[in-house]
């Protein structure tokens, strides 16, 4: 009997040669908007001491209670495989003077971890973009940033069906005091609420507003809303985003019930959603976090940030769109065919990559037929072949046969072929 060979873990999938054009291409436009408003990118350990998660998103939290990969290595330090970014971000910019007089704009890219049930758009190994700036207390950076997201996701075609959800969580003073309006309102109504609910009631009361259950949403309908708790401050802050959302052209609801899941945030959290996606319908979310500086061992500094979900971005993207798909997939250009036994094929190879580097070329590696070279040729998904034989090589020239178009072939001398090939390759470095 054959051994099976060795499974992935569950949760941590491959992304595949034919998916990743579509990571690349979405990635490089994600960056290219992030340049443009000034960010830099940092580059972040997946492996941070546990210490530095229980402080920042808070010990009640589910992700520190039930999701966090966390072990003791051979020093018996504790360790944890990185839930989220934002606090190994701020961490990086204290441990190096980073925030120092100044209002650095930083973002990240990578795999982030959490122990959960792996579902559609959910796994235990899942990647994220994120970018935070400091420094900056006004409402306008707020605004920015979320002018910014929305670029993003023109960027990438998917303005249509994704809604932005906006909200204020105030300050950490005005909060303790809803906080406490809210327990006062949901023990009036604990026999209602089930026994996830009931066990946050006292420890993290806002996260039931998160509760899928009918009847606890029924409860948190009529609760108390947070944004009639807010601080004079903290409720012109959250009007003049508003105001400036607004001047923007960005459309917005606000939704009392959006508190995000770390303790960490401050006034304003906003989520991008989608209903394309089932249950797990945020696709970008982020807020500000003013006091999280501070609370890791800096000085106070007012801050705000966001992360992407890219799992769940390709899927939006792949979504109705196979032909475009099918064009992302990372075909070759071309396939460049020895007929005889011309000795110069690696040396033109060669010379295209110079003359073309973003030009995907393959070449047949040993020996084989001419016929069977060009059905390899086909099967590589190439838009042309190149034929370079003995009668070609004397002329300095190439042939040129079109594997996807009904044309005539076509011989051509380098010069000719580097501009024929240049048209073969859009903006984005994928076949015409």
């Amino acid at each position: 009997m054959a051994k099976k060979g060795v499974a992935s873990v569950r949760g941590f999938s491959d992304v595949l040669p034919a998916q990743t054009p579509l990571w690349q291409w979405a990635e490089a436009r994600i960056q290219r908007v992030l340049e443009a408003y000034d960010y830099r990118e940092i580059r972040l350990p997946v492996l941070e001491r546990t210490e530095l998660f229980c402080r920042s998103i808070g010990e009640v939290t589910d992700i520190v209670e039930k999701e966090m990969y966390t072990f003791e290595d051979r020093n018996g330090d504790s360790l944890t495989m990185r839930p989220e970014g934002t606090a190994g971000c701020v961490r990086a910019g204290i441990e190096h003077g980073l925030l120092h007089n100044s209002e650095p704009r930083l973002w990240y890219r990578g795999a982030m971890f959490r122990h959960e049930r792996p579902q559609r758009g959910r796994l235990r190994q899942f990647h994220q973009i994120g970018a935070e700036a400091f420094g900056v207390a006004a409402p306008e950076l707020d605004a920015e940033m979320i002018v910014m997201t929305a670029r993003m996701l023109r960027e990438l075609g998917l303005d249509e069906g994704v809604r932005l959800q906006l909200n204020s969580l105030g300050t950490p003073q005005c909060r303790a005091a809803y906080r406490a309006e809210l327990i006062d309102y949901l023990q009036r109504h604990e026999n209602e609420l089930d026994e996830e609910s009931r066990r946050r009631l006292n420890s993290n009361p806002l996260r039931i507003f998160d509760s899928k259950d009918p009847g606890v949403q029924a409860v948190m309908a009529e609760a108390p809303r947070l944004l009639d708790a807010l601080d004079e401050e903290s409720a012109a802050h959250f009007t003049t985003l508003r105001n400036l959302l607004e001047q923007a052209g960005v459309e917005y609801t606000v939704n009392p019930a959006l508190v995000r899941g770390l303790d960490y945030y401050t006034r304003t959290v906003f989520e991008w959603v989608t209903d394309r996606l089932g249950a797990q319908g945020t696709v970008c979310a982020g807020g500000r976090f003013d006091g999280l500086v501070e609370q890791l061992g800096g000085r106070a500094t007012p801050a705000i940030g966001f992360a992407l979900g890219l799992e769940r971005l390709v899927e939006l993207l792949a979504e109705g769109r196979a032909e475009e798909v099918a064009r992302c997939g990372g075909a070759a250009h071309a396939y460049l065919v020895v007929a005889g036994e011309s000795a110069a094929a690696f040396a033109l190879a060669e010379w295209l990559r110079d003359a073309l580097p973003r030009l995907r070329l393959q070449m047949h590696p040993g020996s084989a037929g001419f016929k069977g070279q060009l059905k390899r040729a086909d099967r590589s998904g190439a838009r042309v072949a190149l034929i370079l034989g003995d009668a070609e090589e004397a002329a300095g020239e190439v042939t040129v046969k079109d594997l996807r178009d009904d044309q005539p072939q076509r011989r051509m001398d380098r010069e000719a072929l580097v501009q024929y090939l240049c048209g073969l390759i859009d903006d984005d470095g994928r076949a015409t």
